[in-house]
């Protein structure tokens, strides 16, 4: 195997534990061509499906017997997918794309080359963005099932057993500087504007001027994203945010190009917004770890016994 087939194992290896993006066409949209080997609530399942999932297992590196582990899986996912979509709590095919982009550009490769792996290794991009969305997608489904609970309490109770205080927060006025590389040339050019990025930081001369600077430079535009809480700080941007010294963060390349964030103002708040976001935050927090999943094995239990699910 290729050096490259080789990094998409460790790869997908990486996804499986981390997840990543909508929840695209129903199961058994795959191939004209494809047998039907179940029947899960009406939603076949096809063979073309079960020999895409049984090479994503082999890129991770599974044992076992895994055309029955694929089988599963997508008995299992069109379960969850049906739950997702009933509860209208999918990701949007934006963010898919978004993820997807993402996860090729830290491996060093565009979106093009990342596919033609996949497609080679019989796996294809459209089953992997399939399955990034349901691992997306699901915790949001069982964290508004078990999180209820725990989240119907009031904020005035939350505060009585924080001891009569307000949780104190970061609050963050960002914006968001960001040199386009167009992908048609992104392989030429992203190096170079990578540079660009860097050595623009220093001269940023804060947000007021932030539309004027960009205007001096070819191709920048500038994001204003408002009040931004630290518990609802994208994980993307959190640890740059963290890391920051003076008016910017570090660069980091994204499908648009090569970004970073002015912070144009920061301050220590305790309003209600924020209580409530900081108590949230915790709550999604508990949400993900050892709880979480039994909840998600307990939730996948239930519609497995309610499903009519038939294999042929």
């Amino acid at each position: 195997m290729t050096g490259r087939h080789s990094l998409v194992r460790s790869m997908m290896m990486g996804v499986a534990l981390a997840a990543a993006a909508t929840i695209a066409a129903p199961a058994g949209t795959v191939q004209a061509a494809s047998g039907i080997v179940a029947v899960v609530n009406n939603t076949p399942v096809t063979s073309g499906e079960i020999e895409r999932r049984a090479a994503f297992l082999r890129l991770q590196r599974a044992g076992g017997n895994l055309r029955a582990k694929a089988r599963e899986q997508m008995i299992d996912e069109v379960l969850k997918r049906g739950e997702i979509l009933r509860l209208k709590m999918s990701v949007s095919s934006a963010e898919v794309d978004a993820a997807y982009a993402r996860f090729a550009a830290s491996n060093k490769m565009s979106p093009q080359q990342l596919g033609e792996i996949l497609s080679r290794a019989g796996v294809g991009s459209d089953h992997f963005k399939q399955y990034i969305a349901i691992q997306m997608s699901w915790p949001r489904v069982v964290n508004a099932r078990y999180g209820a609970a725990k989240d119907s309490k009031t904020l005035v109770q939350r505060m009585q057993e924080n001891g009569g205080k307000k949780p104190v927060t970061t609050e963050y006025f960002l914006k968001q500087v960001i040199f386009v590389v167009p992908e048609k040339r992104r392989n030429a050019i992203l190096g170079k504007r990578k540079q660009e990025a860097e050595a623009s930081r220093s001269k940023f001369p804060g947000c007021e001027q932030a539309k004027v600077f960009a205007a001096t430079m070819r191709d920048v535009s500038i994001r204003d994203l408002g009040r931004v809480l630290a518990p609802e700080m994208p994980e993307d941007w959190k640890p740059l945010i963290e890391k920051a010294n003076g008016m910017t963060t570090g660069t980091r390349v994204t499908e648009r190009g090569v970004e970073y964030l002015a912070i144009c103002k920061k301050r220590e708040v305790n309003d209600d917004v924020a209580a409530e976001m900081v108590f949230r935050a915790e709550d999604l927090s508990k949400a993900k770890g050892n709880e979480g999943d039994a909840n998600s094995q307990k939730y996948l239990a239930e519609l497995r016994k309610k499903a009519t699910i038939t294999e042929r």
